[in-house]
């Protein structure tokens, strides 16, 4: 059974979210703040996680993006909720790492399906705590090895971080700016020229792999399968 974790500070919301979850065959948990949401999920890895906006104590915004930054759950599903429903809150919930985004108010089906939904498309490309495919490209975990058609490729520490966050996170555009707070970290002095100099010499060392990574302009970059 496929486990739903929960974030909403609206007791009475999240109870009919886990009601209606729990009647569509999925386990529901519950969790009404940000700070012990992060650590639920932390703790106990779902299968994927609704997440309100503006939650006490952090921030959903905040909530995703350490998210994204642990390896347990860099891959979990998170559907945002939130009052919120104008253009920019969409895009900086997006840009933190959301998969989908429902404003309020909603229809508690329209949810459950998406929830579906989400689950079927992130399925779709299974990783393992050992190693990522991804057409010729290879990368295995535990032994911070890649390869390439079977050539082992070199790379230096933060290349292999920015490769690994880009292929954990393959489909979903990541901005420059994110790229700079995940890969190199929020004390960084650097701007986001630093992001497109590595992503060039990603690319040029990955060979004939280096196409899996796309420039969206006016975005940033994501690594698709051809």
């Amino acid at each position: 059974m496929q486990r739903i974790l929960i974030i909403e500070d609206e007791r009475d919301l999240a109870e009919l979210l886990a009601f209606n979850l729990q009647q569509a065959g999925f386990a529901a948990t519950m969790v009404h703040d940000g700070a012990a949401g992060l650590a639920e999920a932390l703790a106990h890895p779902p299968d994927l996680v609704i997440l309100d906006l503006m939650l006490p104590g952090l921030l959903g915004t905040e909530v995703c993006r350490r998210l994204r930054q642990e390896r347990m759950t860099s891959g979990v599903p998170v559907l945002m909720l939130t009052a919120r429903g104008e253009e920019l809150d969409r895009v900086v919930g997006f840009e933190v790492g959301a998969d989908d985004y429902v404003v309020k108010p909603f229809s508690v089906r329209e949810v459950v399906l998406r929830v579906k939904a989400l689950l079927r498309r992130s399925g779709e490309n299974p990783t393992d705590s050992t190693g990522l495919q991804i057409g010729p490209l290879q990368i295995d975990i535990d032994r911070h090895r890649v390869t390439v058609d079977g050539a082992v490729i070199e790379l230096t520490t933060l290349e292999y971080k920015l490769l690994l966050t880009l292929v954990e996170r393959r489909g979903r555009v990541q901005t420059r700016d994110g790229l700079l707070q995940d890969v190199w970290g929020y004390n960084y002095a650097g701007d986001t020229r630093t992001v497109d100099t590595h992503i060039t010499r990603l690319r040029t060392k990955l060979g004939s792999a280096g196409g899996l990574i796309r420039t969206l302009r006016g975005f940033g970059y994501k690594l698709e399968e051809e």
